[in-house]
Order: structure tokens, then sequence, then C-alpha cells
């Protein structure tokens, strides 16, 4: 069990160790345990190109372009996860380089990294498919959208051949109507001038006016 003076001389330590000040010591201490970053939150090694991660994540959105929100993290989680298999394949060459490595921690090492790559690799064409997936489901949508506008607009056609075809058809009713009108009052006319009385029209009618 300590003692009081124990106590108080480790108090007395913690006040003197406060941990790093600056900003760019703090950023050093994030990174103390921070071992090949395949696990956690992902982010560029100071030891990678920035500039290379950046055009591999603009090829893929140029390649797929994603229009929603969810395509684009698809399309991000696709250049992470590259990266990291990448990543992971870069550490097994160099552990199986390292001179300072035993047999046993090399294999263990070779082992924790192939599982890393393997992981990724699989991340990768999940994302791919998934996204892929989506990506059809929409054309699906938007050909079906397409089609059904078509169809209405087939319909409106139809619809207005048939009503021309209807107009025409009273307009041929009521000339044919005409025409007998006018052949009959003839025929009341050559009747009248031969016998000096008129014929009766029997069939003369009113035409019918058009709907």
């Amino acid at each position: 069990m300590s003692t009081e003076a124990q106590v108080r001389a480790n108090h007395e330590n913690a006040l003197h160790s406060t941990g790093p000040t600056t900003e760019a010591g703090k950023a050093a201490s994030c990174l103390n345990n921070f071992r090949h970053g395949l696990a956690g939150a992902f982010s560029v090694l100071p030891s990678e190109d920035q500039d290379e991660f950046d055009a591999l994540l603009c090829g893929l959105r140029a390649e797929h372009q994603p229009s929603t929100v969810t395509e684009t993290l698809l399309v991000q989680k696709m250049a992470q996860s590259y990266w990291l298999s990448k990543r992971a394949l870069c550490l097994q060459d160099q552990c199986a380089t390292d001179e300072e490595l035993t047999l046993e921690q090399q294999e263990k090492q070779l082992a924790l990294f192939l599982r890393y790559q393997t992981t990724n690799d699989r991340a990768f064409h999940r994302c791919l498919a998934d996204l892929l997936k989506l990506k059809a489901e929409k054309r699906k949508q938007e050909i079906g959208f397409e089609s059904q506008q078509q169809k209405k607009a087939q319909e409106s056609r139809r619809e207005a051949a048939e009503k021309r075809r209807q107009d025409h058809h009273k307009l041929d009713i009521l000339l044919a109507e005409a025409k007998l009108n006018h052949q009959e009052l003839l025929n009341c006319e050559l009747s009248f001038e031969v016998t000096g009385a008129p014929l009766a029209p029997a069939r003369l009618k009113q035409p019918q006016k058009a709907a």
C-alpha cells in the first residue's frame, strides 16, 4: 500500500507531466499506438501519397458517376478499401524482408496482413456490387417511367385519332343528308314545272347538327 509520501510525490510528478502542448506534439501522441492503420478510422498515412489517394477517388467518381449520397459513400468506401488492401500488401512485403523478426513473428504478421488484405478486397467488391445494384434499380425505374410516359402518349394519340375519325364520320353523314335534301328540292322544282303542282318532299329533312 502506498504511503502518504509516495502519493504526494506521484501527485507532484503528475502536475509536471501534462503531455504534449503543441498541435504537432498532440498529433504525434495520437499516433503512438498507431501500428499499421488497417483498423479503425481510415486515414492516409504520412508515409503514403495523399495525392495518389485523391486521384484514385476522383477516378472512381468519374467512372461510376454517383448521383446520390448513398452512391457517393459507396464510391468513397471502394477507394478506402482498395487503398487499405494495397497497404496490407505492402506490409506483407516489408514483413517478409524484415530481418529483425523471427520466423514465427513473420508468419504471424503475414497472416494478419493477409487477413486485412482479404477483408478489404471483399469490402471493395461488396461496395461495387451494391453500387451497381442501386444503379440498375434506378435505371429500371427510369425505364418504367419512360415506358409509362410513352404509353400515355400513345393512348392520347389513339384517342385523338378516334375523335378525328368520329368527326369525319359525322361530317360525311351531314354531307350525305345535305346532298339528299338538295336532290329532293330539285325533284320538287322539276315536278312543279311539269305538272304545275308541287311535289311533297317526303324525304326532305333538316340536317342534323354535329355533336
